[in-house]
C-alpha cells in the first residue's frame, strides 16, 4: 500500500453510496483518508458502559439493540420509536419522541453506537432521541485490532469521532484507518517540514502526528498533533505567498511621477478634512510608488474610515502622470467593486471628487457604460456604447476606469494600465486578482481593500503576500452607533425610535434574512423574515403612513438602481432589503436600521450592516432583533452591541467561531484545522519567519522537493474558485 494510491485499489468492496460519500468529502487516496482527521474525541472508559451513565449527561454508548418496537402516548397518541441497548454491565432504555420510523431501521440484536443525552431520573432513565450509528464494527474490534500494531497501548480512553457524510460513518473511518495503520504507510510518507523546523519548535514528526490524531492516549497527544498539521499548512501558503513577494520584486512597475503639490492641493479639495491616518495611508502608497517594482499592499479600514478618498487621492496621482518619454497621454487605473450599485456609488463619488480636476472617469457594469465630463454638460457623466467605451480605454483616453467584473473581460484593454485598485478585497479569489493584474504588459500597482476588519494573524496568512495599512481613525464628527439588541416583546421599542427619525426627516433601513416566504413544507426556514412579507406586513400594520419599497440580489440592475436612486433622493422612508446594503451602499440622510434574524449573520456581516448608518453626523441606530436566544446567540450580539471597533470584533468572531466566517476557508483552500490555527499569532508568525528564511536560502526549493510539492497544493487550493 502507498500513500497515493486510490482508496479502491485496497478497499474493493466499497459500495456506490460508499464511493459518492467520500468523493463528497474530497477523500480518494490512502493519503487523502489519513489526512481526514478526527473532529472530537470521547472517553471510552468505564464512563462508556450502561451502568455507569447518570441523568442529565451526554454519552456515548456501544451495545446490543433490544426489542425495537413502536407505542403512542396515551393522552395525545403521540407515536414513540422505542428499543433497549444492552451491554455487558446492564441495559438502557432509547425512545424517539414523533419518530416512529427509527423504530422499522432497528432489528434484534444488532450491534450499535448510540451518543445521546440520559432523561429522566432515578431507575427510570432513558436515552432521549439518540444518534444511532449502525456500523457492525464494535469497540472491541475496532480497538484490539490497533493497539496490535504497536501503534499505542491497549489503555488508549479516547475513540476518534470523524466528520460523515451519508453513506460512510464515523465508525467507519475508524475501522478503515485502523486497516491502514497494519501496513505501516504512514511510516513511509515523506515529512514535507524539514526536521530542523520540526525540532526549533518541539513538533512530532509527520507518522507521530498521524498515530497521535487518529488514536491519542490522551488528549494532548491529540492537541500536538493538530498543532503540528496546522504548522504545515500555514508554512505551505506561507511559502506559497514568500515566492509570490520574490517573484513580484524581480517585476518592473510604470514610473509614476509623483507629484506632491498636485497631491496635497487635491486632498484639500476634499469635502471634509482628512485624518491622520488616511494621510499615513496615502503617503504608504506614494512611497510605493517611487520604487521600481509593483506594489502590493491592503488597506483594511472599519466601515466609514474613508478607504475611498485614500483610493480617490493615489487615483488621482496615478492619472495625472505622464507615461515615461510621452508627452501626452496619462497613466491608467482600474477600479473593481463587487457589486454594481457599488460601482455606481464609487463612480459618483469620485465625480465629486474630482469635479474641480478636469481628468475623464469611466463606468463600466454588466448592463452600461459612462463617462464623466460629459461633451454637453461638464458636471454630468454621459452613456457610451460599450464598443465606444471600450475603444476610449485603449486609446488611453479614459485615465480612471471603475467597474465591476465586467473590467476584467478579455475585450477591454488598457494602453498604460499602471494601478489596479480592488474593494472588498475578500470577495474576490486570488483569480480575480491576476486577470485584472495580467490587464497590462507590465505589472501594476495593487491596492487591496477591505471594511471586513481581519485578524492580524488571518491578514498574515491570506494577505501574506501583501503590505497592511490600518485606517483606524473615524472622520471628525462621526458619533457612534447606538446598538441595542430586543427581544420580540421589545420590538415595539426599534419601531418607535424608526417613527422617530422618520418625523425628523431622516430614513430606515430593515434588512431580512431571506427574499421570498419559504415553502411551508420546508418547516425550518418558517422563521426567518422575507423582504417581501416583511416590506407588506410593515406597510399594513406598522408604518401605514410611511414610503416603503424593497431591494434585493434578485432584482434587475435597473431596478436595483431605479431603488436606490429614490432612496438616496429621499422619495423612500423605508427599505427593505437582504444583505444586498451590506457594502458600501452610502446614504448619509438614514440613522437607524433593523436587522430581523441577527443570529443568522455573522458578526463582520453585522458590522458591515451597521455601517450603512455611520455615514453623517447625525446620532445613529441599529436594532439587532434575533429570532433565537440560545447562548450561542447571546454572546455573540454581546460581543456585538459592546465591541468598540470592527477589528475587536473581529478578534472576537476568530475566538468564537474561527476564521471560516471571516473570508470562508473553502474559497482559500484553508482547512478548519488550519482555520482555528489563526487564533494563535506566535504559530502563524514562527511559520511565516521559516519560510522567509526558507526561500531566501533556496528560493526554488530544490533542496525541498517534498516541500516544494506540499507548496504547489496549497497554491492550487486556493486558486479554485
Amino acid at each position: 500500500m502507498q500513500a497515493d494510491d486510490p482508496i479502491e485499489k485496497h478497499f474493493t468492496r466499497l459500495k456506490p453510496e460508499q464511493k459518492r460519500a467520500l468523493a463528497k468529502l474530497g477523500i480518494r487516496t490512502i493519503r487523502d483518508l489519513l489526512y481526514h482527521f478526527p473532529a472530537r474525541y470521547e472517553n471510552a472508559g468505564p464512563t462508556g458502559t450502561i451502568a455507569g451513565v447518570s441523568a442529565g449527561s451526554e454519552v456515548t454508548l456501544y451495545g446490543t439493540v433490544r426489542k425495537p418496537d413502536i407505542r403512542r402516548t396515551w393522552k395525545s397518541r403521540r407515536p414513540i420509536a422505542e428499543a433497549y441497548l444492552e451491554d455487558a454491565s446492564g441495559k438502557i432504555k432509547m425512545m424517539w419522541f414523533s419518530q416512529p420510523y427509527i423504530a422499522k431501521t432497528l432489528h434484534d440484536g444488532m450491534v450499535v453506537k448510540v451518543s445521546g443525552r440520559v432523561a429522566g431520573e432515578g431507575a427510570k432513565i432513558y436515552l432521549a432521541n439518540p444518534e444511532i450509528d449502525k456500523s457492525p464494527v464494535t469497540p472491541d474490534t475496532i480497538h484490539d485490532s490497533l493497539f496490535t500494531t504497536g501503534v499505542v497501548p491497549e489503555s488508549a480512553p479516547l475513540y476518534p469521532i470523524y466528520p460523515e457524510s451519508q453513506g460512510v460513518s464515523s465508525l467507519w473511518f475508524l475501522h478503515t484507518v485502523r486497516k491502514i495503520f497494519e501496513t505501516n504507510v504512514h511510516e513511509r510518507i515523506d515529512d514535507p517540514i524539514p526536521k530542523e523546523v520540526l525540532e526549533r519548535y518541539n513538533l512530532p514528526t509527520l507518522s507521530s502526528a498521524l498515530v497521535f490524531i487518529h488514536a491519542p492516549r490522551q488528549l494532548t497527544d491529540a492537541a500536538a498533533a493538530r498543532k503540528r498539521f496546522a504548522f504545515e499548512e500555514v508554512f505551505a501558503l506561507q511559502i506559497v505567498m514568500q515566492q509570490r513577494r520574490r517573484a513580484l520584486l524581480k517585476e518592473e512597475a510604470l514610473p509614476v511621477a509623483v507629484n506632491r503639490k498636485a497631491l496635497t492641493d487635491f486632498i484639500a479639495s476634499f469635502p471634509f478634512p482628512a485624518t491622520n491616518a488616511q494621510l499615513r495611508a496615502i503617503e504608504a502608497i506614494t512611497a510605493d510608488f517611487e520604487k521600481t517594482h509593483p506594489m502590493l499592499r491592503l488597506l483594511e479600514g472599519d466601515v466609514g474610515s474613508g478607504k475611498t478618498a485614500v483610493a480617490a487621492a493615489t487615483a488621482y496621482l496615478v492619472a495625472i502622470s505622464l507615461p515615461k518619454g510621452r508627452v501626452a497621454g496619462t497613466l491608467q487605473v482600474a477600479y473593481l467593486c463587487p457589486t454594481e450599485i457599488l460601482a455606481k456609488q464609487h463612480f459618483s463619488t469620485f465625480v465629486s471628487y474630482f469635479k474641480d480636476h478636469p481628468i475623464p472617469i469611466g463606468l463600466i457594469t454588466g448592463s452600461e457604460c459612462r463617462k464623466f465630463p460629459s461633451r454637453v454638460r461638464y458636471e454630468e457623466s454621459a452613456k457610451l456604447s460599450k464598443a465606444a467605451f471600450k475603444k476610449m480605454v485603449a486609446n488611453g483616453e479614459i485615465p480612471i476606469v471603475i467597474g465591476t467584473h465586467a473590467l476584467i473581460e478579455k475585450s477591454l484593454s488598457f494602453k498604460y494600465f499602471a494601478y489596479a485598485i480592488i474593494d472588498e478585497q475578500h470577495r474576490f479569489g486570488t483569480v480575480h486578482r491576476k486577470k485584472l493584474a495580467n490587464k497590462g504588459v507590465i505589472a501594476p500597482h495593487l491596492l487591496s481593500m477591505t471594511a471586513t476588519p481581519i485578524p492580524r494573524t488571518l491578514a498574515l496568512t491570506i494577505y501574506g503576500d501583501l503590505d497592511l495599512t490600518i485606517l483606524d481613525e473615524m472622520p471628525v464628527g462621526r458619533k457612534p452607533v447606538a446598538t441595542e439588541v430586543l427581544g420580540p416583546e421589545k420590538r415595539e421599542r426599534a419601531y418607535e425610535r424608526v417613527r422617530a427619525e422618520l418625523a425628523a426627516g431622516h430614513q430606515a433601513y430593515v434588512i431580512c434574512p431571506r427574499i421570498d416566504e419559504p415553502d411551508p413544507a420546508k418547516e425550518l426556514a418558517l422563521q426567518a423574515k422575507s423582504v417581501k412579507a416583511e416590506a407588506m406586513r410593515l406597510s399594513r400594520e406598522v408604518f401605514k403612513d410611511a414610503t416603503i419599497d424593497i431591494l434585493h440580489s434578485k432584482m434587475k440592475p435597473s431596478e436595483k438602481e431605479e431603488t436606490m436612486k429614490r432612496f438616496e433622493k429621499g422619495e423612500i422612508d423605508i427599505l427593505v432589503a437582504t444583505s444586498v446594503v451590506e457594502v458600501g451602499v452610502n446614504v448619509p440622510n438614514a440613522t437607524v436600521i433593523l436587522v430581523e434574524g441577527a443570529e443568522r449573520f455573522g458578526l463582520a456581516q453585522l458590522h458591515q450592516l451597521r455601517g450603512r448608518v455611520l455615514r453623517s453626523t447625525h446620532q445613529s441606530y441599529c436594532f439587532a432583533l434575533p429570532e433565537s436566544f440560545g447562548q450561542t446567540t447571546r454572546d455573540r450580539m454581546k460581543a456585538f452591541t459592546t465591541a468598540k471597533n470592527g477589528f475587536e470584533l473581529a478578534e472576537y468572531d476568530l475566538a468564537l467561531r474561527g476564521a471560516g466566517e471571516l473570508v470562508g476557508g473553502k474559497q482559500w483552500g484553508v482547512s478548519d484545522i488550519a482555520m482555528e490555527a489563526l487564533k494563535n499569532i506566535k504559530l502563524v508568525e514562527a511559520a511565516r519567519t521559516e519560510a522567509a528564511k526558507l526561500i531566501a536560502a533556496d528560493p526554488e526549493l530544490k533542496n525541498h522537493p517534498i516541500l516544494a510539492d506540499r507548496a504547489l497544493a496549497a497554491d492550487r487550493e486556493m486558486h479554485l474558485e
